[in-house]
């Protein structure tokens, strides 16, 4: 077996954690690949570990604490009585709130949502809770199916769809109140836009959430935080004067609410946002800088967020992220210093706090360990590894060293990541990769990342550098790629080529280049403007952003802000700064990897590519995989997953081996 399928099929993951109020208990989500020639799955279900006795090592006490396939997204009610968790029942069927006893015993069901259940959150009595779901209007589009025969489908609006909620049409996500005992469900929220969020207030009277209902929401991806009463009612907006919202979380005595925003107008706030105080009829206050990121989740359809606790004694406490690092930090209703509490060297997901505000456990990745699981004591920032899944894996196949270094360019601190061949010998030469992030305000942090580590098991470098554009160094650095693709990003890219191979063990005859999404992008850019790189692999691109920009599910609200102009206004710029403009001058043999699926750069993007390159008589081959989104290589089919990561390596291995 390839160490590609091996990454694919041993790997599990360990994610969502959550802490029971009295901090005894510890319940996660365990995810893992299924090897099945017939079927290759994925399952998920809970497990619980009671820590009241202790912790002498990892996984020390963990048990299984439901038998279902696709288990996800536990919270503990506030009494501490009962888990609520996310069910798929069968394959395939939407996902449901289930609610077992936090001493064990049988599950049950309690929502019966027809599109499902996206997020959840309990009241503080523990005796309702208040649910996101897909809501169709009754005049909604079709899906194209029927019993007596196909039917046309009707669009109305610009984001009628969405890489990873699928077809949209003219539903909604909206919220709803749902008693647990007599199971009596109750609209909160209604209306033509999505409200999600939500989080209830410690009094039990009021509901915050998020929503996008400015006049402009077909065409922005901009939010607003919204109070309700929880009997429902009219909504107030608390978020006057911002531009968007990622996420809330109340004070104690329930009069105000902490928010993840933006004051930023082209919709930045899920790559650097800040913390602000709100409140009814009041100015936002901000009471962060620059010096963090606030971690957020993405919203339905993606990864849950996590936990913001604004304790009784006024701490903050919240996970962020800095240079590509993610740490538990403390900030202050009155503002002041952000404390670092803890982290540092690991990107983390999740954080749950206990009702004291003393233990906190966090899902978490790090360069030498895919998955991990600490618990946190917040008081002096001391911590264990309370899951560690992957341990037998690693014994055989240890992760790739990592060495970080930093270049000077063009005003900027461009931080880099370099992986070694885990049996590196400085005496010998090595073929070099560069891998390219997406975003482009995405960044690499000190984690595990698989293709990464499947290409340094194969005896590459890999070079993983954070060129202007990338997240968490900062706002300037971030917007300073807007306006500009394939610019001064470039240039940076080309510099920590230029000083890697200064080395003596790099082979500069064998270079590749990778990228995924911005960094396809980025790739077909580059090999269309620099001659050095011997094989390209090109992974969900955006070669051509004129066609783009009608096309993908966020041409219009992503396109327009990080290009600065849109088809109807420059066409010629978009073309001048789309790689296929430049694919005459490319003579990096080129390996396409797209999903068929994918609306966030639609496979039409490489078909364009493949096409010009292949008229033009270069070396070129274009792989498409069928059923599978943007988001496949990392959280695909699990066949899907392993046949990237092995093309990528064959590729490598057939034109620099």
């Amino acid at each position: 077996m390839s160490l590609a399928a091996d990454l694919v099929y041993e790997l599990k993951n360990a994610a969502d954690p959550v802490i029971s109020p009295d901090g005894q208990r510890i319940v996660y989500t365990k995810s893992w690949a299924v090897r099945d020639e017939a079927s290759p799955a994925t399952r998920s279900r809970l497990m619980l570990m009671d820590l009241a006795s202790g912790q002498e090592a990892a996984n020390a006490g963990e048990r299984e604490f439901t038998q279902g396939n696709a288990d996800g997204s536990p919270r503990f009610s506030p009494d501490g009585a009962t888990l609520a968790f996310l069910r798929s029942a069968q394959p395939g069927e939407p996902r449901q709130v289930w609610l077992i006893p936090a001493d064990g015993g049988e599950s049950r069901q309690l929502t019966s949502a027809p599109k499902g259940v996206q997020d959840f959150a309990w009241s503080p009595d523990s005796g309702r809770m208040v649910y996101c779901a897909d809501t169709e209007p009754d005049s909604g589009a079709s899906d194209g199916n029927s019993d007596d025969g196909p039917r046309v489908v009707e669009i109305n609006r610009l984001r009628y769809r969405h890489d990873l909620q699928g077809w949209r049409g003219d539903s909604h996500y909206h919220l709803y109140v749902i008693e647990l005992g007599s199971g009596d469900t109750t609209p909160v929220t209604h209306g033509d836009w999505d409200d999600f969020g939500a989080v209830w207030s410690p009094d039990g009277s009021k509901i915050a959430f998020i929503s996008g209902r400015r006049e402009d929401r077909d065409s922005r991806a901009l939010t607003e935080a919204y109070v309700v009463p929880a009997e429902g009612g009219e909504p107030e907006c608390w978020s006057g004067g911002l531009s968007s919202v990622g996420a809330v979380a109340w004070a104690p005595d329930s009069r105000q609410l902490v928010a993840v925003a933006s004051e930023d107008e082209a919709g930045m706030v899920l790559w650097q946002g800040w913390l602000y105080i709100l409140q009814p009829q009041g100015e936002p206050r901000r009471i962060t800088d620059d010096k963090q990121r606030p971690t957020l989740g993405g919203g339905p359809g993606a990864a849950r967020q996590p936990e913001i606790r604004w304790c009784d004694d006024a701490r903050i406490i919240f996970l962020g992220e800095h240079k590509g690092q993610s740490f538990i930090y403390q900030s202050l209703p009155h503002g002041g210093e952000t404390r670092q509490l803890w982290g540092g060297e690991r990107l983390a997901s999740g954080l749950s706090v206990d009702a004291e505000g003393q233990w906190a456990v966090v899902s978490s990745s790090s360069p030498a360990q895919p998955s991990d699981i600490h618990l946190v004591d917040i008081g002096d920032g001391t911590s264990i590894v309370a899951v560690e899944p992957n341990w037998a894996f690693l014994a055989s196949q240890p992760a790739a060293p990592l060495e970080k270094f930093s270049l000077e360019r063009a005003g900027f601190n461009i931080e880099c990541r370099l992986w070694f061949p885990p049996d590196f010998d400085a005496n010998s030469m090595y073929p070099l990769v560069l891998d390219i992030h997406g975003g482009p305000n995405g960044a690499f942090y000190d984690s595990y990342v698989p293709w990464q580590q499947a290409l340094a098991g194969s005896g590459y470098l890999v070079l993983a550098a954070n060129p202007r554009g990338s997240s968490t160094y900062g706002n300037d650095f971030m917007r300073a790629v807007l306006d500009d693709w394939g610019g001064e990003d470039y240039l940076d890219l080309m510099a920590a080529v230029d000083t890697v191979c200064q080395r003596q063990y790099v082979d500069q005859q064998r270079l590749g280049i990778h990228g995924y999404s911005y960094g396809g992008y980025m790739t077909s850019w580059t090999i269309g403007h620099s001659r050095r790189f011997g094989a390209a692999v090109v992974g969900a691109p955006c070669t051509n952003l004129y066609t783009m920009y009608g096309t993908s599910d966020i041409g219009i609200s992503f396109g327009e802000p990080q290009w600065g102009w849109s088809a109807t206004d420059s066409p010629e710029k978009l073309l001048a700064r789309s790689p296929i403009s430049h694919a005459d001058r490319v003579t990096a043999p080129v390996l396409l990897l797209h999903g068929e699926a994918d609306a966030r750069c639609p496979v039409g993007q490489s078909e364009e590519y493949f096409v010009a390159l292949k008229r033009l008589g270069k070396t070129v081959e274009f792989v498409r995989f069928p059923d599978s989104n943007h988001s496949f290589p990392r959280t695909g089919h699990p066949r899907m997953r392993e046949e990237y990561l092995a093309r990528l390596v064959r590729w490598f291995d057939q034109w620099l081996g």
